[in-house]
């Protein structure tokens, strides 16, 4: 098991962008309308999640997503900037757990939480590489 001590509840990151036309439901197939997808949304948080922890995590070692449970409430039009915050609210063996939201210029668009998984790179590419050649 990696030394994950530094991780602790309360660890914040943050992520952010200017929506694009790049990011809107049409450009990534999520939707017609030209708002920001929710997809892009979810990336956006799953990114300040990583700003919370990866910089704490050991050497050869990063976290991969395993859970979302996220609403998207307000439509965020192209132009207009969107940042993202994570919270580390658990952490349980090497399973980090977050809550997250989004918000644009505006109001508040999107929330909920995330879980994330660390993982040992080396052994991980290789459990891949394995199910390649099966």
């Amino acid at each position: 098991m990696p030394d994950l001590t530094a991780l602790k509840e309360g660890l914040t990151g943050t992520a952010a962008i200017v929506v694009g036309e790049e990011h809107t439901a049409p450009s990534i197939g999520s939707g017609r309308v030209h708002v920001l997808a929710t997809p892009v949304m979810i990336n956006l948080m799953e990114a300040a999640a990583l700003d919370a922890i990866e910089r704490l995590l050991p050497p050869g070692h990063q976290s991969l997503g395993t859970h979302l449970n996220v609403g998207h409430y307000a439509a965020t039009p192209v132009g207009m900037g969107l940042r993202a915050s994570a919270v580390v609210t658990r952490v349980d063996g090497r399973t980090v757990e977050f809550r997250v939201e989004a918000f644009d210029d505006k109001e508040r668009v999107g929330d909920g939480t995330h879980a994330r998984v660390v993982v040992n790179v080396e052994r991980f590419d290789q459990r891949v590489q394995r199910k390649l050649s099966k």
